[in-house]
């Protein structure tokens, strides 16, 4: 009897087991047909995307470029564009931008704006030149970071620098004295790196000579930009007028004198001084000291200052004896202070 009973139910189940049953097989379809559904609108809004991005109504046709300063503004700003009229403002190729100047080092960066639907501002920094290094009769400009930038980039502005090894012809300047000399350099206001003449290792250290013999005792090339403001400090000091040296190694009590410290200086320090010297007494009224506080005047102003650049002595007359600094203390007290 049981038997029977149980063949009957197998048979014929339970009307709410063969519901169940039916409704599972139509569920699973309409969850699979969704699916397919929103896969289809996914690859059409894709391929419309992919297409989009590249057709003409979206290509670059307006290029802005800034920041390109450098001789070789023409080519830069030629490669530049070239590889920009290729792009899509939906899809800029920040890569393909960097790639078309690398063949320029002067370029450090590149940055990319996109305006819809034709726009593009590119914005490049520039590493420019700060010295020629020379060696052996290999000049090239060098960046203050010790990139090597070239001949093509060479000025009669630029500091002088001398390597201990052959010139590097790319790359950068692995020779630690030289990439100190620059640090420097890189950290001098631009009013006053345009008086650098040449930047040596002497007696008193890592050295900055300007244009006219004024000589800068920097010591090392530790806390550049502490320096440099003490030089400005004491430079734009009418007291130091007609000074030989500015001595910044400790840029917290900097000195001047119109001869070199005891001791100290290369060879070419008494040259120095009897330059400054002899500038001054030239009756032009623009030693070397003058003419720079000038300019820092300028510089803070922003324009031509009212007073002009004080007057030298007269012809045949000796620029001021003794040392100032600039903090105002009395000739003679701060020379011998400073120590390397």
């Amino acid at each position: 009897m049981s038997r029977s009973i149980a063949a009957q139910i197998a048979a014929h189940p339970p009307k709410h087991l063969s519901r169940g049953r039916s409704l599972a097989l139509p569920f699973s379809r309409r969850k699979a047909r969704l699916v397919g559904v929103a896969l289809a609108i996914v690859a059409v809004l894709g391929g419309a995307w992919l297409w989009l991005r590249s057709s003409p109504w979206v290509a670059v046709e307006r290029v802005d470029i800034t920041g390109v300063q450098s001789v070789d503004a023409g080519p830069i700003e030629a490669a530049l564009k070239g590889a920009a009229i290729r792009e899509s403002t939906l899809d800029a190729n920040t890569a393909a931008l960097r790639a078309a100047v690398a063949p320029f080092p002067v370029v450090r960066a590149v940055s990319v704006k996109t305006s819809f639907p034709h726009g593009m501002s590119i914005a490049v920094s520039e590493q420019l030149p700060v010295a020629a290094l020379s060696e052996g009769g290999v000049r090239t400009a060098v960046a203050a970071d010790g990139v090597v930038l070239g001949p093509s980039l060479l000025s009669p502005s630029l500091a002088a620098l001398a390597a201990s090894g052959p010139a590097p012809r790319s790359g950068r300047v692995q020779n630690a004295t030289v990439r100190g000399e620059l640090a420097v350099l890189g950290a001098a206001p631009q009013v006053l790196l345009g008086w650098v003449e040449k930047v040596f290792a002497g007696k008193e250290g890592l050295t900055v000579e300007m244009h006219g013999g004024l000589q800068l005792y920097f010591g090392d090339a530790t806390r550049p930009h502490a320096k440099w403001l003490a030089v400005a400090r004491v430079l734009a000091d009418s007291a130091s007028g007609g000074a030989a040296y500015v001595d910044v190694r400790a840029p917290e009590r900097p000195a001047s004198g119109t001869t070199a410290p005891s001791g100290g200086g290369e060879a070419n320090a008494s040259a120095a001084a009897q330059g400054a010297g002899a500038s001054a007494a030239s009756g032009d009224g623009a030693n070397t000291t003058a003419v720079i506080a000038h300019a820092l005047a300028e510089a803070v102003t922003g324009g031509p200052t009212a007073a002009a650049a004080p007057a030298a002595p007269p012809a045949g007359q000796s620029a001021p004896a003794g040392t100032t600094n600039a903090g105002g203390e009395e000739p003679g007290e701060s020379s011998g202070s400073t120590s390397g």
